[in-house]
């Protein structure tokens, strides 16, 4: 039994549902929604492994809402398994962004198979991250350097976790991936409330993440993430390291000494009053600012506030 991995089913079908909750519950964790719009919160949250829709090629509004949530570049690689009734007109297939279908009438015989296949070909895209489900470099790398050779005006954050690898050493991997899946959450959460269109979250790998938005939301958004990362962040930690407000690790160098509570460092680039023509320069300018977030003992944020490359802050 792996129920690791997230089904969210869309019908108003009583009888398909049961179907599909009797075929997939013993291999999957299964959530149920009457329509494509009352599950996107859920999708957001659990960053979900597929979505199975009983499409209806009539329903203008699901099929739009569908197109909307696979243009967003984080959910552009979530498969979607169509459910189609033979008796009904065929769907366009070449407008609606599904990688399969199934037939209503083979559904209990195929519809275990079909899911498997259809996960097991997104998990095979390299590009996405396997712990926390969000775009890696090569979407991120690309989202950067079409906003600059669009000319759009827009702001970078780079984050990561300040004394992870103490962490890991101290409670193990597995307990260190919650909070890397947590901090993800926390991001793409946040980024999508401040601004549902045209933000960005990826995954750069470990503890390193980046967000792209509008340069008047950013900076908020930044605290807000901050902030609620510091309060859920201790819940991670055993009672005793909690009150004591550190736990003994040994550093790099295999030295033994106490180190505090994680924190989260934020270096914001922005291209509001700097022109960058390559994704590196930007990326370079926000690695420095989260350099300088890190030499504050507490979670925090920098931006960079240069008019120009030459000038200093």
């Amino acid at each position: 039994m792996n129920n690791s991995k997230t089904i969210v089913i869309i019908t108003k079908d009583n009888t398909l549902a049961d179907i599909i909750n009797r075929t997939l519950s013993d291999t999957y964790s299964v959530s149920f929604f009457q329509n494509i719009q009352s599950s996107f919160d859920f999708i957001y949250n659990s960053m979900a492994n597929l979505l199975i829709l009983d499409i209806n090629p009539d329903d203008t509004l699901t099929n739009n809402l569908l197109k909307g949530m696979k243009s967003d570049p984080i959910f552009c690689q979530l498969p979607v398994l169509a459910v189609v009734d033979e008796n009904s007109a065929p769907p366009e297939w070449q407008h609606l962004p599904i990688e399969d279908y199934i037939w209503k009438s083979t559904l209990e015989k195929e519809i275990l198979i079909k899911a498997n296949l259809c996960i097991l070909r997104s998990e095979r895209v390299v590009d996405i991250n396997p712990l926390t489900r969000l775009p890696g470099n090569v979407t991120i790398i690309k989202q950067i350097q079409q906003r600059l050779d669009n000319n759009e005006v827009f702001a970078l954050a780079y984050t990561d976790v300040d004394h992870f690898k103490p962490f890991n050493d101290k409670y193990g991997f597995s307990r260190g991936d919650e909070i890397l899946k947590m901090l993800g959450r926390l991001i793409l959460n946040n980024v999508k409330e401040a601004q549902p269109h045209s933000s960005f979250v990826g995954h750069i790998g470990g503890d390193d993440f980046v967000f792209i938005m509008d340069v008047n939301l950013i900076e908020d958004t930044a605290k807000t993430i901050i902030s609620y990362f510091d309060k859920i962040v201790p819940t991670f930690y055993d009672a005793e390291d909690k009150i004591k407000g550190y736990i003994e690790s040994t550093d790099r160098e295999g030295n033994k000494k106490a180190f505090p509570i994680v924190t989260l460092s934020i270096g914001i680039a922005h291209n509001k009053y700097r022109k960058f023509s390559h994704y590196g320069e930007m990326a370079e300018v926000a690695s420095e600012m989260k350099k300088y977030a890190k030499t504050f003992k507490e979670s925090s944020y920098t931006i960079d506030l240069r008019k120009t490359t030459d000038e200093s802050t």
